[in-house]
């Protein structure tokens, strides 16, 4: 048999198919036969030709990974000798890999103990003096330590001591690529008693390092993963040398007579490390040596007749070539900007900033303009406070450079700015948006490259304009229409739809004239059916998306139920991932204005996004070994087939181990249509209410499992999504409040709130723990006392905030002598965290709260001392105000408000003389907040509130400020009427109304001006004529909420029915228009 084995094998080697398909077909005959093992032993040991020996011990490995349990103990054990006996002896390399990969599958079956001449021939091989054995025995070492690392744990010591060996013989680069790949598959398995050794031996890996790069870079590319591995799994292992392997990356990063993905490979790492360790990075002083390393990459010039890939005429904003060190280079600027105190940052920062924008060397300006561009998200506060003027004026004036390069650069970073320097950038609207207009106009289109950017600028500046574009819609419109009308450029039909959208989210309702023949344009580009269409279609739902979200339900709702029907028709007929993305992205839109028109359609809407949340598709494993045999692999399912009670034995193992993948990749689409997925279920759940109900469970059970998906923003949609059917499934039982439904809310909580809270704490990325945290305050906020029907739930919540207020979570980089100063990012996650103390004590008795807030206030507090920034000390003093303000309405509020008087009334005193306007308002709203809980507990404190109110409002010159005092004033009255000199007060915020910038405190003044009109009417018929007129203010303001204008619809009813001739006097000295909105409110009632 063997004989004939080895010459159907040698056959299946020749160039001609028909001769592999006879040769496949004996084959199959072959392997029913049980002798065939010890046949293929003897192949690949004894045949001369080496591509037969590959296949043999291809097939002895396939068929090891499929029938290790029905091989007899006599035929395992010849195999197991004969393998290391084979491997050996073997001289060719590939045949050895594919020997060693044998080896490894017998491991996944046999532990090492149990097979001592493996490790014999392990210890042998890897100490020989041979450089040859050694190579071979590292080579087979990494095979097996790959397949099953965790039976290797208790040789991990002296496999340690191993490399110590191994990685200093930088003669033979071959074992040290085995060696540094062995240690990588070991590092997510080490403990602390591996930390030493592993620690000893980084000084010898990073000189292994640079004799491989010099030696193969390819390999050592690859072998680079090791300082990911180590950084990710225990950072603590590297941080005693930090300095030398930072140098390390910088030096590799740097050296451009290197690959680009070495390169990219060593920045990259770069970025790693300050994303996880930014701290250590400031105290070993690595800051200021790594930007004077990456600027010259971020600013280097391209070879003649390149340029970079961003600034290619055809380049379409895709992305798809960033992967280069120029581009990297800026990540690491952006990691910097994400993860390390501005202030400290930008000290280092801006000086080779603004060198490069000086220079005559447009890449040196392009440079200078990326670094602003990448640092407007992580420092947004401390640009918008510091230096948003300069900046913006730096960019304006780059859009008329003379270097095209540079032009686009600024671009790129206007649209920046407009994205993360809101609502600051927005004020700057009369200068930019002429500018971009006149820019956009002067462009040939035919540059769609050059297109692209300047429409990325346009729309992310617009998108957040709000009513402030209205001026300039006439305009947009007309040149977007015209585009969409005389173009034939797909792309630049794209881009226009895009900024449709993007002027529907800043003009809403004003877009209404200009709503039809949009739709008329839309509706072209949705029916279409050809391929290169496709991109157009899918924008155009998302533009029609935002539409239904934007233009207002009477406009849109006539075409809901038809919207709905497109996407069920288009999600049929073309299998696309992005399409069925903007197909659930609208009908999310179409459910919050017209959720009627899902309700026919919930069964296959949810059933194509549950499917799309099951599927791999997209996935892409990257096999270690190319299966030359798949053929016959299929064969042997059939073989098994046959003989089922085998099948019993191998029900575990699944098709394809993890351990023979080398990588998974997922095709961005899919990993965007889950997340998409999850989003809209969520919503679709809570705007269609009851009707859901049917499909609620199964949906809920499959985003559950998305919970610990690879990707973050898989993950973090999943979060929000669970969020939301939570507060789906609580309005559904508030209006309809059965014990059934009651009992489903509860059940759902004591699922989702124990998620939170374990993510919260192990969670490595900080977007999803604060996406988590704002959904929990979603949650609180809708279900309130629902939450903490778990006894153990209210200490829970307050102990993953106090978690994340001390900087203890996975996500933060806590060091023991942290200083104050901290990212930006980071200071955003704790008020995520800060924003749930309100909502507990809101939530819960005043009794029940007091532990949990006495021991959270003191983290708050520590934010207002001076050193703090600005940010901080706002956000401090605004948490203080809205804990203040729940006590309000709380049972035993008053007592707690009173008894942290004594602790908060100096520090909101101190707020109220900062320097800015924002802690100065905040400390206002808390003193106000205090007044009105604690009322006469704190009488005796009334008299200094007044002086401080009438002294700030004699000289305070902010909008803002002066409207909450005026808040705060009545809030005193609220509180205590009989401690406050009313004809003295009232008058007073009277005079400053109407209000100019927080309407939200027109609830606070119309009701206290309705609780002095019931109590004390002739304080208020004096003052009745300014009282009316502001209220006239109120109801024809949008930004004002519908029940503050019910309530002053009410109190101006009563001024006509009860003191008639002063209202009407009142009402005649109001213009006309005013005085129509007032009789309509009159007579509506």
């Amino acid at each position: 048999m063997t004989e004939e084995l080895e010459q159907i094998l040698l056959r299946m080697t020749e160039p001609d198919n028909a001769v592999i398909q006879q040769a496949t077909m004996q084959l199959k005959q072959l392997f029913k036969d049980p002798a065939i093992i010890p046949a293929l032993c003897a192949v690949m040991s004894g045949s001369p030709n080496p591509q037969v020996r590959q296949s043999a011990a291809v097939m002895l490995r396939l068929r090891v990974k499929k029938q290790w349990r029905k091989i007899n103990s006599a035929d395992r054990e010849s195999l197991k000798a004969v393998v290391l006996t084979a491997f050996m002896q073997e001289a060719e390399h590939q045949v050895q890999h594919s020997l060693a990969q044998l080896c490894a599958m017998m491991v996944k079956y046999e532990t090492p103990n149990s097979w001592p001449a493996l490790l014999q021939l392990l210890n042998q091989a890897t100490k020989s003096v041979n450089p040859h054995d050694r190579q071979v025995g590292m080579l087979l070492l990494n095979k097996v330590i790959e397949s099953n690392p965790e039976a290797f744990q208790p040789h991990y010591n002296q496999l340690l001591q191993l490399f110590s060996t191994v990685l200093p013989d930088h003669n033979n680069p071959t074992a040290l690529y085995y060696c540094i790949l062995t240690l990588t598959a070991m590092t997510p398995y080490t403990g602390t008693e591996h930390m030493r050794p592993m620690q000893s031996i980084i000084p010898s890996l990073i000189a292994a390092l640079k004799q491989l790069i010099k030696a193969d870079e390819s390999r050592a590319s690859e072998s680079m993963e090791v300082f990911n591995e180590l950084m990710d799994s225990e950072v603590s292992i590297i941080l005693p040398h930090v300095e030398s392997m930072v140098h390390f990356f910088l030096e590799v990063g740097s050296d451009t007579k290197l690959t680009d993905s070495l390169r990219v490979k060593a920045l990259s790492c770069i970025a790693f490390l300050i994303k996880l360790k930014s701290k250590t990075v400031l105290k070993k002083k690595l800051l200021l040596p790594i930007l004077q390393a990456i600027f010259p990459i971020l600013t280097a010039t391209p070879p003649p007749g390149e340029q970079d890939p961003e600034d290619d005429e055809d380049d379409d904003g895709d992305g798809a070539d960033n992967d280069n060190p120029k581009h990297c280079a800026a990540q690491v600027i952006d990691t910097m900007a994400l993860h390390m105190p501005p202030e400290k940052l930008f000290h280092h920062l801006m000086p080779l900033t603004q060198a490069c924008l000086a220079s005559n060397d447009p890449y040196q300006r392009k440079g200078g303009l990326m670094c602003l561009a990448v640092l407007a998200e992580g420092c947004a506060d401390h640009i918008c406070s510091n230096m948003l003027s300069s900046v913006l004026q730096t960019v304006c004036q780059s859009l008329s450079d003379s270097d095209q390069v540079v032009r686009i650069a600024a671009l790129f970073a206007l649209g920046q700015f407009s994205e993360h320097l809101q609502p600051e950038v927005s004020k700057h609207c009369e200068e930019l948006m002429p500018l971009l207009l006149g820019y956009l106009s002067s462009l040939n289109q035919a540059k769609v490259g050059h297109v692209t950017k300047a429409f990325y600028a346009l729309e992310n500046f617009m998108e957040n304009l709000g009513s402030d574009i209205e001026p300039y819609l006439p305009t947009l419109m007309d040149t977007m229409l015209s585009a969409l009308n005389n173009t034939d450029s797909l792309k630049i039909k794209e881009l226009t739809v895009s900024a449709i959208g993007a002027i529907a989210s800043a003009a809403k309702e004003s877009l209404v004239p200009y709503f039809p023949p949009i739709i008329e344009s839309l509706r072209g580009f949705l029916t279409t059916t050809t391929e290169e269409m496709r991109s157009l279609q899918n924008q155009s739902l998302d533009t029609l998306s935002v539409l239904a979200r934007t233009i207002g339900k009477e406009v849109f709702s006539p075409l809901a139920a038809e919207c709905v029907q497109l996407g069920l028709k288009l999600s049929e007929s073309i299998d696309d991932p992005d399409l069925r993305r903007c197909t659930y992205s609208l009908y999310s839109s179409v459910s919050t204005v017209s959720p009627d028109c899902l309700t026919p359609h919930l069964t296959p809407i949810t059933r194509v996004m549950l499917h799309a949340l099951k599927s791999n598709e997209g996935i892409t494993e990257h096999i270690k070994e190319d299966k030359a045999f798949v053929l016959l692999d299929d064969d042997e399912d059939d073989d098994e087939k046959e003989t089922k009670d085998c099948d019993e034995c191998l029900e575990d193992e699944p098709e394809t181990d993890v351990r023979d993948v080398a990588g998974f990749s997922v095709e961005n689409a899919y990993i965007e249509e889950k997340e998409d997925a999850c989003e809209a279920l969520g919503e679709i759940a809570y705007n269609t209410g009851a009707v859901f109900q049917p499909f609620l469970e199964s949906s809920f059970k499959q985003v559950f499992e998305m919970r610990d998906y690879p990707h973050e923003d898989v993950r973090r949609a999943a979060f929000e999504a669970m969020g939301q059917f939570c507060c789906a499934q609580h309005k559904v039982w508030t209006e309809n409040p059965t014990d059934f439904n009651h009992q489903a809310l509860l059940m759902m909580l004591d699922v989702v709130l124990p998620s939170f809270l374990k993510t919260v704490r192990i969670e490595p990325e900080r977007q999803v723990v604060m996406a988590i945290l704002e959904t929990l305050n979603s949650v609180i906020k809708s279900c309130k006392e629902e939450v903490f029907q778990s006894p153990t739930r209210l200490k829970e919540i307050s102990h993953a905030i106090r978690d994340v207020l001390k900087k203890k979570t996975e996500c933060q980089d806590y060091d023991d002598d942290d200083d104050d100063q901290q990212a930006e990012y980071d200071a955003l996650l704790q008020e995520y965290a800060g924003e749930g103390i309100p909502l507990l004590a809101a939530s819960v008795p005043a009794d029940k709260c007091a532990p949990f807030l006495n021991e959270l206030l003191p983290l708050i507090l520590s934010k207002t001392k001076p050193s703090c920034n600005v940010a901080e000390k706002s956000f401090s003093l605004g948490i203080i105000g809205e804990i203040l303000e729940a006590l309000i309405t709380t049972s035993g509020g008053r007592e707690l408000a009173s008894q942290l008087s004594n602790r908060l009334l100096p520090i909101m005193y101190g707020g109220v003389k900062d320097d800015d306007p924002e802690v100065r308002n905040n400390s206002v709203v808390g003193l106000g907040c205090l007044a009105q809980a604690a009322g006469p507990l704190v009488a005796s404190e009334y008299p200094t509130l007044l002086s401080v109110f009438s002294k700030l409002l004699g000289k305070e010159a902010d909008f803002k400020v002066i409207d909450n005092l005026c808040a705060a004033l009545c809030r005193m009255i609220m509180g205590n009427m009989d401690a406050v000199p009313l004809d003295q007060v009232v008058p007073v915020v009277v005079a400053r109304l109407p209000l100019k910038e927080d309407m939200e405190e027109y609830k606070t003044v119309f009701s206290c001006f309705a609780m002095l009109y019931t109590k004390y009417p002739a304080l208020i018929v004096k003052l009745m004529k300014p009282i009316v007129e502001s209220s006239c203010h109120v109801l024809s303001n949008k930004d004002v909420d519908k029940e503050t204008q019910k309530k002053i619809a009410t109190l101006l009813n009563q001024f006509a029915q009860q003191h008639l001739s002063e209202f009407q006097a009142a009402a005649t000295s109001l213009p006309g228009e005013q005085q129509a909105k007032l009789s309509a409110v009159i007579g509506a009632s």
